[in-house]
């Protein structure tokens, strides 16, 4: 139920300062009361329509810190229109995971790789409208304000809350581990090419390449791109010291704490959700770049269907479970799908826009990994030097791609904080009731989740390994289990299960768990 909040943290497009009344303040503090007094899903003592304050000095809190006035609404809900809602969710939907999917592409083989970005979508989007009409299917109960972890308790009790808490904490550090460690690669790239063209100096990495493409993987004894070989004249002592300090995993992660765990402890990030626009302009910048590179490349393709050579892989490949995993969080959504469909003008339409957005999420990963896989050169580059972060096999100093890492680190650094932000909520409030219990609780948390980025940015700086890892583990809960089992308890209760809707749904949840014991086992 939208609430009041001070002045200082109100926002608005049109007025940065917003005044309410002291009346309205006080009914809010009465509200705030008598919610604290039963469950969130308990609707007893939720304050009746006649004693809110009036239309006018109503807001909305979100999540991130901000509270934005809330216009005529109808029938309780928002008003954004269909467009806005489909934009909406594939915003959020498209993330880190669209640098792995050619690399995916290439474990599955060309053709299972199309094959399974096609399935994996719809099976998601079917999971996801589950979960779009489990409010639905409990009776008795105003459930119009619930999300998904409230469906989940009021089904399995404390487990269902506890384990939904559990699952959705692994997708949120693995994300802002997958962040740590490509905000590692992107600054490491970029400082490489400042350097370089500030002291002009003419650099070959040394490692095979052809046309602007490079195969990182190809060479042995040092991580891709750490180092290089310079052709200039003059004393090389002040760049074999850039490179000795300035290492993709030995130094740069860690030179990235002093500028984000001070950000981490800030008790409201929303001055960082302003920025959120530049993830739609990084995902339209690496469609662009995909498309300029493919044109100038052309296309590489040749099809064996069960065995490989020394230039392609098979269509076909027992690895493609790992495409699987990276899929499974590429297309979640499930555990925030409620609250962006609620936002929409005409929910009798709340599923054909969801299906609209899966369809351009789908669309947009197949164009990206089609294209960088179908014009990767080989001959005389493998496929398989493919690399799991395809702005990889771009040399430091090619011009689109040292923009499109910039784009991404600003994005990256922006968005962190909102991610450690959620993850404070989430966790701390359940144990303390508090969000911001005490700088020490804060900082203990967020040392832990740096130390874990940094780890992985030294140790395992593996994005496709951490995104397919991470998907299949919180995918096993909020895709596959949980919307497959509420809906069959909810038939049972209702007298309507029957077999074939049993065996698809265990099926479904077989399909889940069978994906997360193939990551650890390819």
């Amino acid at each position: 139920r939208p609430f009041h909040v001070e002045p200082t943290n109100i926002v608005d497009v049109n007025d940065d300062m917003q005044r309410v009344t002291d009346e309205a303040s006080a009914m809010n503090k009465r509200i705030h009361y008598y919610s604290r007094l039963t469950s969130p899903t308990d609707r007893a003592l939720i304050a009746p329509d006649h004693v809110l304050p009036a239309p006018d000095e109503i807001y909305v809190y979100s999540p991130l810190g901000t509270a934005f006035k809330v216009d005529s609404c109808t029938d309780g809900y928002g008003k954004n229109s269909s467009i806005v809602t489909i934009f909406m969710i594939w915003n959020t939907m498209m993330g880190t995971s669209i640098l792995s999917i050619p690399w995916g592409i290439k474990q599955a083989g060309f053709t299972s790789g199309i094959i399974l970005i096609l399935l994996m979508g719809i099976l998601t989007l079917y999971c996801c409208y589950r979960v779009v009409k489990s409010q639905r299917m409990i009776p008795l109960l105003d459930t119009s304000n619930w999300e998904f972890p409230d469906v989940c308790k009021y089904y399995f009790g404390s487990f269902g809350q506890w384990s939904s808490l559990l699952f959705s904490m692994v997708s949120l550090v693995g994300a802002m581990i997958v962040y740590w460690v490509l905000m590692s690669n992107f600054l490491f790239n970029t400082g490489k090419f400042i350097y370089n063209f500030v002291h002009d100096i003419n650099v070959t990495d040394i490692v095979p390449g052809t046309n602007g493409i490079i195969c990182p993987s190809a060479a042995s004894g040092h991580p891709p791109q750490n180092r290089s070989v310079m052709f200039y004249s003059g004393n090389s002592t002040g760049f074999e010291l850039f490179e000795e300090w300035w290492s993709k995993s030995n130094t740069v992660p860690f030179y990235l704490i002093a500028v984000l765990l001070p950000l981490l402890n800030l008790k409201s990030p929303s001055f960082f959700a302003k920025f959120n626009v530049l993830g739609t302009v990084s995902v339209v910048y690496l469609v662009f770049l995909v498309t300029v590179k493919a044109v100038r490349l052309g296309i590489h393709l040749e099809y064996n269907w069960f065995t490989g050579n020394d230039f392609f892989v098979p269509e076909f490949r027992i690895l493609f479970p790992q495409l699987t995993g990276v899929l499974t969080l590429a297309f979640f959504i499930h555990n925030c799908v409620i609250t962006l469909l609620q936002n929409n003008r005409n929910q009798e339409n709340n599923v054909r826009d969801l299906s609209i957005a899966y369809f351009l999420v789908g669309l947009t990963y197949l164009y990206v990994g089609v294209m960088i896989f179908a014009s990767f050169p080989s001959p005389p580059l493998s496929k398989e030097c493919i690399e799991q972060n395809f702005l990889d096999n771009f040399p430091s100093d090619d011009i689109m791609s040292f923009v499109a890492r910039i784009f991404l680190l600003f994005q990256m650094m922006t968005v962190y904080p909102l991610l450690g932000y959620l993850a404070r909520v989430q966790l701390l409030r359940q144990f303390f009731g508090n969000a911001y219990p005490s700088i020490f609780h804060v900082l203990v948390l967020n040392i832990a989740i740096v130390g874990a980025g940094v780890a992985m940015a030294r140790f395992y700086p593996n994005i496709g390994g951490i995104i397919r890892y991470s998907g299949a583990t919180c995918g096993l809960a909020f895709v596959f289990v949980y919307p497959s089992l509420i809906y069959v308890i909810s038939l049972h209760r209702a007298g309507q299960l029957t077999w074939p809707a049993l065996i698809i749904h265990i099926l479904i949840i077989l399909l889940g768990l069978a994906n997360l014991v193939a990551q650890f086992l390819l």
